[in-house]
């Protein structure tokens, strides 16, 4: 479906994480998960389901954050990702000096317990391509993804968010690509480079004619035919060469390889483009844009006014 490997998603969840925490305050996690906790039997757990959750680092970023007795569904469609869990799960408890436990009650269960919240995991292999249609979604509290909106098609998307409504299901999508990108310092290919990239990013990624760029605003107003309430929020990524050299050389080089892959034709003006950009890498800076997406269902809350997204200049 993606793709993703474990090695990717490793080096990409330390700039998740602090471009998420931009968005937190818009957002209003906290007082959603109180709503949530105070309208439940007393012990009853929060429900969430990932979707594509790879490793598992959306629960590592919401779990803190949601608070209380929770239960998540991991749900991906690559075996060697989900193996990955596990050891990525126990690694952010020790490095947080939560506890990590595996109960007896099913081979792929896992528990993590920090100060303030206790979060029963269980692992799904799912082909979510294939088989939405498959999933209950019933007494689901919050239906979350993470990087994965840019990747479907609207068909998909509709379907998703449909089923989420009839559950009564909150949503939020984290690190959708918005197609916000700023270089420092500029290449005078840069936007027909970006061009190609966000061509490419609209190809079939196995869920139909993909999103991509237009994601965040697809799903914007699909919710809102569908009666939720929604907050969105910049969550941009900022890597300087310097400093963040894989990741730097990594968003060069994919890009370069999307582009090419959509117009071989201008093969040599991209290679000569990825060329500069290493070349220059220690005084390179790259801002990505993505958005936070938080829906819920009109009559759970009144959220106040969206937060808008501005272009984001590299800091």
């Amino acid at each position: 479906m993606s793709g993703f490997s474990a090695g990717w998603l490793a080096l990409r969840e330390p700039f998740d994480t602090a471009a998420r925490a931009q968005a937190w305050p818009a957002l209003d996690l906290s007082a959603w998960a109180s709503r949530v906790r105070g309208a439940k039997t007393p012990g009853d757990a929060c429900a969430v389901v990932d979707l594509a959750c790879g490793s598992g680092a959306n629960l590592r970023a919401l779990a803190p954050r949601i608070g209380g007795a929770q239960h998540w569904r991991l749900l991906d469609h690559d075996a060697a990702l989900l193996a990955a869990v596990p050891q990525a799960m126990a690694d952010w408890a020790q490095q947080h000096d939560y506890r990590f436990s595996t109960p007896r009650d099913g081979a792929h269960a896992l528990r993590i317990e920090g100060p303030e919240f206790r979060a029963d995991v269980r692992c799904e292999r799912i082909d979510l391509a294939r088989s939405l249609h498959s999933l209950d979604f019933t007494r689901t509290d919050l239906l979350t993804a993470s990087a994965l909106l840019d990747l479907v098609s609207a068909e998909w998307l509709q379907t998703l968010l449909l089923r989420a409504c009839d559950a009564g299901s909150a949503l939020l999508f984290a690190l959708s690509v918005d197609g916000r990108t700023a270089w420092h310092p500029a290449d005078a290919q840069d936007a027909t480079v970006h061009a190609l990239f966000s061509q490419h990013q609209q190809g079939d990624k196995g869920f139909g004619p993909a999103l991509g760029t237009h994601a965040v605003n697809e799903a914007c107003r699909q919710l809102a035919a569908a009666g939720y309430a929604v907050r969105q929020a910049a969550s941009d990524w900022h890597i300087d060469g310097a400093q963040d050299a894989a990741m730097y050389t990594a968003m060069v080089e994919g890009m370069a390889h999307a582009a090419c892959a959509q117009a071989p034709q201008r093969g040599s003006l991209v290679q000569a483009w990825k060329a500069r950009r290493l070349a220059g890498m220690a005084h390179g800076r790259l801002v990505v844009g993505h958005a936070e997406l938080m829906a819920l269902p009109a009559e759970a809350t009144n959220p106040g006014p969206t937060t808008g997204l501005a272009p984001s200049a590299p800091r």
